[in-house]
């Protein structure tokens, strides 16, 4: 699958899970001259049809052009999935786009968890290239149509036939991007970063700032970490970067972040726990290392789901 095309001819893409994240980036790839088309939930295509796409940062407040869509057959045609869903999702999402991509296309997994790239890959098969990415940035969705940028921006993406001439044209665009040969070690550093904070910030609804402020919450942060580090060499992976430096710079630059687990927890929706916490407890019992504070915190934020389902059920009952 040789790319043959001239570095400089603009890829074209396709967002599909229109979330916080992948309409940060779509904004960045449109406003660079990038054919981009978001894919998401009805709220969103019908305010960004009328409007734009809304990005806020802490410099500018523009709408931007967008086509958007509800449909998976908006992806036909493009030389880029860039995948945005939840990583429950990941399955469902790559049996939708199925139909839609070709031998050239390369489906970008920009997700939470480490293994969403081999989950997409079962799925398409030979279909279309598949390959993982990871994500730095901290954003949210203020309504519909309406995306918040409050911090970083950059990728990492692994090696695949497309990715070099994609890293340029994604930092053309704006966007600080590598590629790594340990993206798998990348994908294990942040996953230990969001084990260590999302569910804290989940469960008692507070950034990341705060939390670190309190006391003993360094030595929870500290458990959760030894665990991850402990599976993941077990599991044979080299961990990327300094992760006690990476922990600490979060909390210094996103003090007032809350995560996104926090977030899925504050609007109801179901968390990414699963493959986060909850991933680094299901590889500790198949490799013989014992997790209990992270199967702890999974177990936790599933209990907060499960009150959050059952309050919402009393009041749809009550009505």
């Amino acid at each position: 699958m040789a790319d043959s095309a001239p570095p400089s001819d603009p890829l074209s893409f396709a967002i599909f899970g229109a979330g916080a994240v992948g309409c940060y980036f779509g904004a960045l790839l449109s406003r660079a001259g990038h054919r981009v088309t978001l894919i998401g939930r009805a709220a969103h295509v019908q305010a960004i049809t009328q409007r734009g796409l809304r990005l806020q940062t802490t410099t500018a407040d523009t709408c931007i052009p967008m086509h958007a869509s509800t449909q998976p057959a908006a992806a036909n045609g493009a030389d880029v999935v860039l995948l945005c869903v939840k990583s429950g999702d990941t399955e469902e999402a790559a049996r939708q786009l199925l139909p839609f991509v070709a031998p050239h296309t390369l489906v970008l997994t920009l997700q939470n968890g480490v293994d969403n790239d081999a989950r997409a890959r079962a799925v398409l098969g030979n279909a279309c290239d598949v390959a993982a990415a990871v994500v730095y940035v901290a954003t949210a969705m203020a309504g519909p149509g309406h995306v918040r940028h409050y911090g970083r921006g950059d990728l990492v993406i692994a090696p695949a036939p497309l990715s070099v001439r994609l890293a340029a044209q994604l930092q053309a665009a704006g966007i600080p991007t590598q590629i790594s040969d340990n993206v798998r070690g990348a994908l294990w550093a942040k996953l230990i970063i969001n084990c260590a904070y999302n569910a804290l910030s989940a469960l008692l609804q507070r950034p990341y700032g705060w939390l670190m402020a309190q006391p003993g919450a360094n030595d929870v942060v500290n458990n959760v970490v030894e665990e991850c580090l402990a599976v993941a060499h077990a599991d044979d992976v080299e961990i990327a970067g300094d992760i006690h430096t990476a922990l600490r710079a979060i909390v210094t630059s996103m003090p007032g972040q809350l995560s996104s687990t926090a977030q899925d927890v504050a609007r109801g929706k179901p968390t990414e726990i699963d493959h986060l916490n909850g991933y680094v407890a299901q590889r500790g019992r198949a490799l013989g290392v014992p997790t209990p504070v992270n199967h702890t915190l999974e177990v936790l934020v599933r209990m907060l789901q499960a009150r959050a389902g059952e309050s919402a059920a009393s009041q749809e009952h009550g009505k």
